[in-house]
Order: C-alpha cells, then structure tokens, then sequence
C-alpha cells in the first residue's frame, strides 16, 4: 500500500489537467474547488480504489473533462442526479462547476466507504449537493424532487441503466449516460426492453466514449 501512495505522489498531472481544461474551460473558482477534489481524490485513491489505477495519469482528461461536458448538453439543468457516484464522476465533477450557477447535484452511492469519500469531497470543495447511501431504486422511490438531469457512469449495461433513469425521465428529466465502445451492441439489447430514440454524442476526452441523451422511455410491451 505504501509502494501505491508514492506512485500516486509522483504523478505529474499538470500537462494533462491544461489538455482537460482546454476541452472543458472552466472558472478559476470552478479550477480551484477540482484541484481541492483531486488532492482528496489522490489522497483516498492511496487506500481506496476509487477509479482504474491505470488511468491516474490522464486523471484530468480521462474523469475530469469527460464529466465536465455533460454540462454543455443540458446548460439550463441546476437539479441533478448521479446513479452510482463512486469515487465522484461525473457527480462531484458536476457539483464543483454548478456551484457557480446555484445548482445541486444529488448523489446516489450504496457502498458505505464511496458514501464517505464523497461527503468528504463535497465537504471540501464546497461544492452543492448531497449524498444518498441507498440503492438507487430506494433513491428514486423517496426522491424529493424530480432532477432535471440524472447521469450514470460505468455503472450497469444499457438496458438496466434505462430501468433506473425511466421513472425520472418519465416525469421529464433528461438522461445522460456516459458509455464506452460497445455502445452499438448496448443500444441493440437495449431497444428490446425499451423503445428509445437516443441522441449519440461522441466524448471529447478521445477514447471510444459516447454520451447517450435520453428524452424519452417507454416499455416494450411483452409479446
């Protein structure tokens, strides 16, 4: 564990946290409040795996940038939710740009430990929103307001993610689903359980990320 927290030290991630804001420009007070996450995130990241210990080097391009341009494909949202928060992406990323603007991001994490780490990190970024360590369909059950946007990352194939978002989307939130390469063959499985029309927006971090925009989700009725 110690040979992991020097690794950790040693990165460099100034050249890839200006490609990051060069994709995502941000405020000074939105840069300040994500370089207060990263430093907690690389200091649990030591004792909890939070995100791929392969991917720390591009940490900024890779988690920051890819959750930062959520924002873009819903400007006027200021109540989120984010399924599966983990170790704060894109939630936390989220709740550090909002604070400029008034909005709160809701974040839905089960796992006691993640759960902590991330009251933590809103503790110290300031950044607005609030913690929920319950499944998420508990959290969607006593939601006490419809979000205007709800977010999953890496969290479940398409076809599950979509029963989760449905009953907010139904109430008119919009969905954001961020997903990698097998984006097509997730889409193909999913339109057996659900008939959607998705928006694809390839990622701006480069890689095989996707964004899925949902507006709309119905049931397949059973045959």
């Amino acid at each position: 564990m110690a040979k992991a927290a020097h690794q950790i030290a040693s990165i460099d991630l100034a050249a890839d946290k200006a490609a990051a804001l060069r994709l995502t420009p941000v405020s000074r007070e939105t840069e300040a409040r994500l370089d207060r996450y990263v430093e907690l995130l690389l200091q649990w990241q030591a004792t909890t795996n939070l995100v791929a210990p392969s991917t720390l080097p591009q940490l900024w391009t890779r988690h920051i940038a890819d959750s930062l341009q959520l924002l873009d494909l819903a400007p006027d949202a200021t109540r989120w939710a984010d399924f599966g928060s983990g170790g704060g992406f894109p939630g936390v990323v989220l709740a550090c740009a909002l604070a400029d603007r008034g909005g709160r991001v809701g974040l839905v994490e089960r796992i006691a430990k993640k759960a902590a780490f991330l009251r933590e990190a809103l503790r110290v970024t300031g950044a607005s929103g609030e913690v929920y360590p319950k499944d998420i369909g508990d959290y969607v059950d006593s939601s006490p307001a419809r979000p205007d946007c709800v977010t999953a990352r890496a969290l479940a194939p398409l076809h599950l993610l979509l029963g989760y978002v449905e009953p907010l989307v139904r109430k008119g939130a919009k969905a954001l689903l961020l997903k990698g390469q097998d984006v097509e063959s997730e889409l193909t499985e999913a339109t057996k359980y659900w008939k959607i029309t998705p928006v694809l927006h390839r990622s701006r971090s480069g890689g095989e990320g996707w964004i899925v925009e949902i507006n709309h989700i119905e049931a397949v009725a059973p045959h």
